[in-house]
């Protein structure tokens, strides 16, 4: 039986999609794989299927079946085409056939030889050497050997040339081959090259863009800018190189195991890595019951997974990497392997590659459960309607923070909300100017006043309620804002932290009650309040380490007008540093040459004005 479009809401699944690249898995209703396709925006690629008019008769037919689909985020559009790749040949889906050629992915080959060849390889890997890839594309390869030929001037040519030259060739003229052919170069220092080109290629050192800098500054200090332009872009093209696929790492089985807990919601995420190559990802969604979810870490949700999953399977990984350290993961280690009747490394603190993997995993983990938190998302946001004796639910929710350390870099942050949940488009930070510094009252009066006053000109905007994360004052203050601003129809919510801050013991201050209200820790109006109230205090407070660190990288001399690098570097050489600066007088800063008495009168202001 067939599944139609109707029984798919994909409006719910792409309200919650990710901007970012991916592989996508379109099964139907029995669970049979469709497609397999990759994007460069998720979001915007699955939207195209859901057009009204669709050209292609077989994506229409395709569509039709559609009634679940997949989505692997990865860090770069490269990863989803290889991950792409690796499903299609695993699972040969029946669109894919149709619609796609069967092109095996290109590998850069060094061969094994006293002088081993460097050179593009594509097809059975049956020759002896090593084989780095795959890349997405030729054009990529072709790239790589180019530059890497200019670096450690390795041959390209094939054994029958090599042993017929009397010369060396025009590769040698060039500077792009060091003639081993006709012994212009010694054995031990080409197998040292060859040796920097595995390391390279591995990923595994750093060594060889850290001497193109030194080059590049000594060429700079020489006055040799040509030169150094030179080693500056191929810097660059290095570094764009050396960006390796996640996908492709050494010959370990490896399975990346990441756990989150998010709007009360958990998932396990594991992303299966074989022969060096991502064979695919699979989500779990472990029952926690609502009475122990506030307590619930992803430690304890790990330590429960772990064994009921892996002391099950057929075969087991060499290395399982979790990114939340467990307690016995070594005496865990210890049972799987006897019960497989092998030895398998548990462990969380990673670095590299496998570091980028357990960050993907993670993303992929946090969108699987944007997925499906649609329906419980509307299910709180009924509860919360009941609660307030409406008869429709709300349509658009805003919450405001505002973060700051002891009144430095204050930013107050909104996060918005609609029928399917965050809308992280909406999102608004701002920098709040001239308060009192510590004063959130003012801060709050001010956020308020800049966000609906540019509002009133898209009154299509305004949210049905406002959340603010504080107490009676600050609700006071989002009043005598909307009224001021004859916005009296939105309801108000302050969300004022229980004792100790401890979750489930808030109260909400409502203006139209005249005690606050306190919901039982597992209301799933509660838990949608928390959730709201824990993203705009997240987003606050990114927003304001953003701008502390930004504060803290700028000299306040750099706000002066007259006082360039020149003048700033001669006053901090002259006092021995911004101290002295602000403890000289008005003549002690004149004494600093290119320094006169108007700039010496700012500074000395400056400074005594902070």
């Amino acid at each position: 039986m067939t599944a139609s479009l109707a029984s798919f809401d994909h409006q719910s699944f792409l309200a919650h999609l990710p901007h970012k690249p991916g592989v996508y898995c379109m099964l139907d209703q029995i669970g049979t794989l469709l497609y397999v396709g990759k994007a460069k925006d998720l979001k915007k690629r699955l939207a195209s299927y859901f057009r009204l008019s669709l050209s292609s008769a077989k994506t229409q037919a395709l569509v039709a079946q559609i009634d679940q689909i997949e989505v692997t985020v990865t860090s770069t559009e490269k990863e989803a085409l290889i991950l792409e790749n690796t499903l299609i040949k695993a699972h040969q889906p029946h669109y894919n056939i149709l619609l796609r050629d069967d092109k095996s992915y290109p590998f850069i080959y060094l061969s094994k030889h006293p002088f081993p060849r460097l050179s593009w390889h594509r097809g059975t890997q049956r020759a002896k050497g090593h084989y780095f890839g795959p890349y997405p594309h030729r054009h990529a390869v072709h790239e790589t050997l180019n530059l890497l030929q200019k670096l450690f001037l390795l041959r390209s040519c094939r054994d029958n040339y090599y042993q017929n030259r009397s010369r060396p060739c025009l590769q040698y003229q060039i500077k792009r081959c060091s003639a081993p052919c006709v012994g212009l170069i010694e054995p031990a220092i080409y197998g040292e090259a060859v040796q920097n080109v595995i390391r390279f290629l591995k990923g595994k050192s750093q060594t060889i863009v850290t001497d193109l800098v030194e080059k590049m500054q000594l060429a700079a200090h020489s006055l040799e800018f040509e030169q150094a332009a030179k080693y500056r872009d191929q810097i660059q093209q290095l570094r764009q190189i050396q960006q390796q696929q996640c996908i492709i790492t050494d010959e370990g089985h490896i399975d990346i195991v990441a756990g989150v807990i998010e709007n009360k919601l958990a998932c396990i995420q594991i992303l299966t890595i074989r022969h060096g190559q991502s064979v695919g990802n699979q989500a779990f969604f472990p029952h926690i019951p609502s009475g122990d979810i506030e307590i619930t870490s992803v430690a304890q949700i790990l330590t429960a997974f772990l064994p009921q999953y892996y002391l099950q399977v057929q075969e087991i990984p060499d290395e399982i990497v979790l990114n939340n350290p467990i307690t016995n993961m070594n005496l865990l280690a210890q049972v799987i392997g006897e019960q497989h009747g092998k030895p398998i490394d548990i462990h969380s603190r990673v670095r590299g590659m496998r570091a980028r993997w357990l960050a993907m995993t993670l993303e992929n983990a946090r969108t699987y459960l944007r997925q499906h938190q649609p329906q419980q998302y509307r299910e709180r946001l009924a509860a919360l309607s009941k609660i307030l004796h409406w008869e429709i639910l709300p349509q658009r929710l805003e919450c405001f923070d505002v973060s700051h350390s002891q009144g430095e870099a204050t930013v107050a942050a909104c996060v918005v909300f609609d029928a399917h949940g965050p809308c992280y488009k909406a999102y608004r930070r701002f920098n709040i100017n001239n308060v009192t510094p510590g004063d959130d009252y003012a801060a709050m009066q001010q956020v308020l006043t800049r966000r609906y006053r540019a509002l009133l000109l898209q009154p299509t905007l305004l949210p049905d309620i406002i959340f603010i994360d504080g107490g009676t004052g600050q609700v006071k203050i989002a009043q005598q804002v909307l009224a001021e601003l004859q916005l009296n129809d939105i309801l108000i919510i302050g969300i004022a932290k229980g004792i100790q801050r401890t979750p489930g013991l808030e109260r909400l201050i409502l203006p139209q009650e005249k005690t606050p209200l306190r919901l039982p820790k597992d209301s799933p109006a509660l838990h949608l309040i928390q959730f709201i109230r824990d993203e705009a205090h997240r987003f606050a407070i990114t927003a304001h380490r953003q701008r502390r660190a930004k504060i803290r990288r700028t000299s306040v001399l750099e706000t002066i007008a007259g006082i360039g690098p020149k003048r700033r570097q001669r006053l901090l050489n002259y006092f021995g540093g911004l101290a002295g600066i602000s403890q000289a007088t008005v003549e002690d800063l004149m004494a600093v040459p290119g320094i006169d008495q108007s700039l010496a009168q700012k500074i000395y202001q400056l400074f005594k004005s902070t």
